[in-house]
């Protein structure tokens, strides 16, 4: 039973199935080897980087990708997006901030917007602004995130948007990292799955060895929701907006109490700096979802691809959880 959606038909793609704009691990390779599997790639732009973003289309190669931004970010760098559509990436995926100002111009260029929200109210706004597609984002989700769970959120958002145009297409997101993640997706009503935390552990994600090491050995009870990680690198992210990471030395110490932190990065801040640079994983942030348990090897990605849809169209056909 091949799934075949609403999101195959708006992309052209084989599987449901797309690969979230991590900024710091969803570079072109990575959104290349979603694509070649049968989904969409997806590059992350995160906070910003015009060389980055020659860097990573070139990466990409002939591949049909998309791309993402913080919008918050990158109304602070609005040049960056025409610099991305030069490269005429066949989605746009804008997070996390008013994307009304950068609606037309993504149109007109004949990508794809996909909008990712985390309550209904932002999904009607997605839809008022043209959006072609909505991400409903669960707390389960790796990295930055609000406070409804997936398994509530998407089918409100899929009740409320289908009332609305029911044209525009809903994709599921957070804590999904197998087929039985996607063929639940399917079945709350969303046309598909945006993955981030599983492709995080695949050969072709810029994610480090030793990070993906820690994402095979991680339990979902690892992860945690705060802010801390972003008041150390100075990102001035709304506080509505935490960020699920797997607990380390630096979260267990400063994980409520934030104002000291704020107090102390004088030290702090380049304490952490030198950390990052030096890969130690028990101060810097690994971004994970809830989902890590079920992560349970690292693989390439279009690997990945195949296992998932196998899984879900064997979920489905059975109407049974698969057995493991």
């Amino acid at each position: 039973m091949p799934l075949r959606t609403k999101l195959t038909e708006k992309l052209g793609i084989r599987h449901p199935i797309l690969l979230a704009p991590m900024g710091t691990a969803s570079g072109g390779t990575l959104a290349k080897a979603v694509t070649e599997g049968g989904g969409l790639g997806i590059i992350g732009f995160g906070y910003g980087n015009q060389e980055r973003i020659n860097q990573e289309f070139r990466a990409a190669g002939n591949a049909r990708v998309g791309c993402g931004f913080i919008t918050w970010s990158l109304a602070r760098q609005p040049h960056l997006l025409a610099r991305a559509l030069d490269h005429k990436p066949a989605a746009v995926m804008l997070s996390f901030g008013d994307a009304r100002p950068f609606a037309a111009a993504i149109k007109d260029a004949g990508a794809a917007l996909i909008s990712q929200v985390q309550t209904v109210a932002q999904a009607m706004e997605a839809v008022d602004i043209g959006s072609d597609i909505v991400v409903a984002q669960g707390t389960e989700a790796g990295g930055h995130g609000a406070t409804r769970s997936t398994l509530a959120l998407v089918p409100a958002v899929v009740d409320a948007v289908r009332e609305r145009n029911d044209k525009i297409v809903v994709v599921a997101a957070g804590g999904i990292a197998d087929g039985r993640g996607l063929a639940a997706a399917l079945m709350l009503g969303a046309q598909g799955a945006l993955l981030g935390t599983r492709f995080l552990a695949s050969d072709e994600a810029l994610t480090s060895a030793a990070a993906k090491a820690k994402l095979v050995a991680a339990r979902g009870d690892d992860t945690m929701r705060t802010r801390v990680f972003d008041i150390v690198r100075n990102l001035d992210w709304p506080a509505v907006y935490t960020g699920r990471a797997l607990q380390n030395a630096f979260s267990r110490q400063w994980h409520g109490r934030e104002t000291e932190l704020e107090k102390s990065l004088p030290t702090e801040a380049p304490r952490y700096a030198r950390a990052a640079e030096a890969n130690d994983l028990d101060t810097s942030v690994v971004f994970a979802g809830e989902c890590v348990d079920l992560i349970r090897n690292v693989k390439p990605a279009a690997a990945i691809v195949a296992s998932i849809v196998h899984e879900a169209e064997t979920a489905l056909r059975s109407n049974l959880p698969l057995a493991r």
